[in-house]
C-alpha cells in the first residue's frame, strides 16, 4: 500500500475527533459570549480588578469581553494549545510508530529509501494539520459571525489562522525532529508534549512578568499572540523568520537522525 495513503488512514481518523473537538470550543465560547453580552461591560469592570497572573493563566489579558472580538481572541488562546498538542503528537508519532507497534518490517521491506518513506508521511501530516486550520477558520467565521455585534472580524480572523498554521507546521516539526533523535519510541510523544506545554507556560509567565520580554523568542506560543493580530495588526518579520528557520532546521534534524537510526524491527 502506498505509504501516503496508509497514513491518510490513519491520521484521519483523529482528525475528525480534533475537529469535533474545536467545533464544540468555539460554538460554547461564543454561545457564552451572546448569553452574557448584556452583562459584559460589568465583567470587564471584575476582570480590571483581577490579578493580571490569573489573567494571563486564564489567557484573557486585556481583551474587551464585551466586544466578540476580545472574546473570540480567548478563545484562540485554547485554539493555539490545542492544534499545537495535536501538530507535535502527529510529527512525534509518524516517526516512531513503526518501531513503537513494531510495524517497522512493513515499510522497511519495500524498495524505497528511508527519505522517501519520511517525505510521505511529512505530506500526509502537512494535509491533515492543514485541513484542521482549515475547518477552524471556516468554523471561527461562520460561528463569530453569527454571534457578532457588528464588528467586521473576517480579516482578524484570517490573520490568526494564517499564523495559526505556522505553529502547527512549527510543532510538527519540532515533533518529527525529537522523535527522530529519541532512541526510546515510546517516549517520544510525551517529550514533545512536554517541551511544548514548557513553552506554553513560559509564554504564560512572560505575560505575568513584562521584565522577561526577552524570552519570548524562546517559545512560538508568544509569535502570532490575538492581542497583535485581530486588530489589523502586522506579522512581526523577526517571527516569521524565526520560525522558517525553526522548521528548517528540525527538517533537517529529521531526515539526518532517520536516515542513520538504528531501527528495532
Amino acid at each position: 500500500m502506498n505509504i501516503f495513503i496508509r497514513e491518510m488512514k490513519v491520521l484521519i481518523k483523529s482528525l475528525i475527533l480534533w475537529c469535533i473537538a474545536s467545533f464544540f470550543l468555539i460554538v460554547s465560547g461564543m454561545a457564552k459570549f451572546s448569553g452574557t453580552s448584556v452583562s459584559n461591560e460589568s465583567m470587564n469592570e471584575l476582570i480590571s480588578k483581577m490579578p493580571k497572573s490569573l489573567l494571563s493563566i486564564m489567557g484573557i489579558g486585556s481583551f474587551d469581553l464585551s466586544k466578540a472580538s476580545g472574546y473570540y481572541s480567548v478563545l484562540f488562546f485554547y485554539l493555539v494549545l490545542m492544534v499545537a498538542i495535536h501538530s507535535a503528537m502527529i510529527g512525534a508519532n509518524i516517526i516512531s510508530k513503526e518501531e513503537r507497534d513494531k510495524t517497522a518490517e512493513f515499510i522497511f521491506v519495500k524498495p524505497v529509501s528511508r527519505s522517501k518513506i519520511i517525505t510521505e508521511k511529512l505530506i500526509a501530516a502537512f494535509i491533515i494539520i492543514l485541513i484542521l486550520n482549515i475547518f477552524i477558520s471556516v468554523s471561527s467565521i461562520l460561528i463569530v459571525n453569527y454571534f457578532n455585534n457588528g464588528e467586521n472580524l473576517n480579516e482578524g480572523i484570517l490573520n490568526l489562522m494564517i499564523g495559526l498554521f505556522i505553529l502547527q507546521l512549527l510543532f510538527l516539526f519540532i515533533g518529527t525532529a525529537i522523535s527522530a533523535i529519541n532512541k526510546k519510541p515510546r517516549t517520544s510523544i510525551s517529550i514533545s508534549t512536554g517541551i511544548l506545554l514548557i513553552m506554553f507556560i513560559l509564554s504564560v509567565v512572560i505575560d505575568i512578568d513584562s521584565n522577561l520580554d526577552f524570552l519570548k523568542y524562546l517559545t512560538p506560543f508568544k509569535y502570532f499572540e490575538a492581542k497583535n493580530l485581530m486588530y489589523g495588526g502586522q506579522f512581526d518579520i523577526i517571527f516569521i523568520t524565526l520560525s522558517i528557520f525553526i522548521i528548517i532546521v528540525c527538517g533537517i534534524i529529521t531526515y539526518a537522525f532517520y536516515n542513520k537510526k538504528d531501527l528495532n524491527i
